[in-house]
């Protein structure tokens, strides 16, 4: 073979090995274009079918559920086919529970004897999930506790932070902490440090804001969520002042506020359930496009939780209903990635996205012939058309746009319109609509 022919071949082969290397994030703007990414609650915990940290004590005695550990042995744990999973899905992004407020670490740690090394199945399930996202180009997160009601020196226990322990110390408790999200940047290269847990009285702001500024010390591109510090507002998960810590907003089981100025992330469940539970009431297709849209239309991240059954599976019917809202990404992926909410608030029947000078319309539902939309911009309307489609006849009176449908009925949960504008997008104020 000639010298060139073999060179050219190695350039290939290293080009397409390049593609599957480590994702990167350098900015909180590339975490925004990023738009839909996998949650993962999982451990031990899953024996029982319970909620994971919130049932010791409650549905599950402490004593037996300290103890499920010992037979935690998820035999049919596929890394390399829970990414595939998640990236058929089309999302971008993947955080999963390293350590919940059970105390449990899903990793071979230096600071705990209660970790996955002490359980039957012993392997390393963060660096096995880290190699996958790695093969597939997905940026990969880890989620930590600040509480846990397990350990001695953390003042709180079970249930639910409603118990004192004599033994608590803050103190020399924070080492622990420090030590561990320390493993989970260096032995793992977490892009993503997703906190929980920092509500309780022992967290103070000033406990934040030190965390946070060792950690931005190690890897000063680690995306670092609100719940490091003291500022978020409930479950609405907004920021309340620019003097707490953290890099995106986090509200919790509902689609965030329009705001297109700060980063958020919408976290929500599949089911009802963040860890498994049998037979666990599932989100329908139309819910979960829905929210994606409106959660992206408002400017955010949604980050979408699925529970693993107790021997390492992404249950059939809930990876079926992944593969579907892939399948609807691939044919709409411009009006969703990359993009940024607006110029029209999310509503009940439309919810919009913009990129470059492009406005996308995401029909919710919607089967009436005509769209009826205030148009107060100072920009022309170059071309209305279905994204992927057919153009589309209009008329722009004033400040009024009407656009004209087919009068044939769409089956389908959402139409998705593409209006180019003679002027970038992105400058173009909110419109609220009825």
């Amino acid at each position: 073979m000639k010298p060139f022919v073999i060179l050219l071949l190695s350039l290939i082969v290293f080009s397409c090995f390049a593609q599957d290397s480590e994702k990167e994030l350098k900015s909180v703007k590339e975490f925004q274009d990023l738009k839909f990414g996998m949650f993962v609650h999982w451990g031990p915990v899953s024996l029982k079918g319970t909620e994971i940290g919130w049932s010791r004590g409650r549905e599950v005695p402490v004593e037996e559920y300290d103890k499920l550990y010992k037979e935690f042995n998820p035999i049919n744990f596929n890394a390399d086919e829970w990414i595939k999973t998640l990236k058929e899905a089309g999302m971008k992004y993947f955080v999963i529970t390293t350590r919940h407020h059970d105390g449990f670490s899903l990793w071979p740690t230096e600071y705990s004897d209660y970790d996955i090394e002490a359980t039957p199945y012993k392997r390393d399930i963060l660096k096995a999930l880290k190699d996958a996202c790695d093969k597939y180009g997905i940026v990969f997160g880890t989620y930590y506790s600040i509480c846990d009601w397990r350990h001695p020196l953390y003042p709180l226990g079970s249930p639910g932070g409603s118990t004192n322990k004599e033994t608590g110390n803050m103190e020399k408790f924070i080492p622990y902490v420090k030590g561990q999200t320390k493993e989970l940047i260096e032995k793992y290269n977490t892009k993503i440090l997703w906190f929980d847990g920092e509500w309780e009285e022992p967290w103070t702001h000033e406990m934040g804001l030190d965390l946070y500024s060792y950690l931005k010390g190690l890897n000063k591109n680690v995306l670092i969520n609100n719940r490091v510090d003291k500022g978020r507002k409930g479950m609405e998960g907004i920021t309340i002042s620019d003097e707490f810590a953290g890099d995106f907003a986090t509200p919790e089981q509902r689609v965030g506020t329009y705001d297109i100025e700060n980063p958020w992330e919408s976290c929500i469940t599949i089911c009802q359930q963040w860890a498994w539970k049998p037979d666990d009431k599932m989100k329908s297709l139309e819910e979960c496009l829905f929210t994606l849209l409106k959660t992206v239309g408002g400017g955010g991240n949604l980050l979408l939780n699925v529970g693993p059954t107790p021997d390492g599976q992404i249950e059939s019917r809930q990876k079926k209903r992944l593969k579907e809202i892939g399948e609807w990404l691939k044919k709409y992926s411009e009006s969703v990635y990359e993009t940024r909410g607006g110029p029209y608030k999310p509503g009940e029947w439309l919810t919009s996205t913009r990129k470059g000078n492009n406005i996308y319309i995401h029909l919710l539902k919607y089967n009436k012939n005509e769209v009826a939309l205030p148009f107060p911009f100072p920009a022309e309307i170059k071309s209305c058309k279905f994204l992927n489609g057919k153009k589309l006849r209009f008329t722009k009176t004033g400040g009024n746009l009407k656009i004209q449908l087919p009068a044939k009925k769409s089956n389908e949960p959402v139409r998705v319109i593409k209006i180019t504008l003679n002027k970038d997008s992105q400058n173009l104020k909110t419109v609220e609509i009825s």
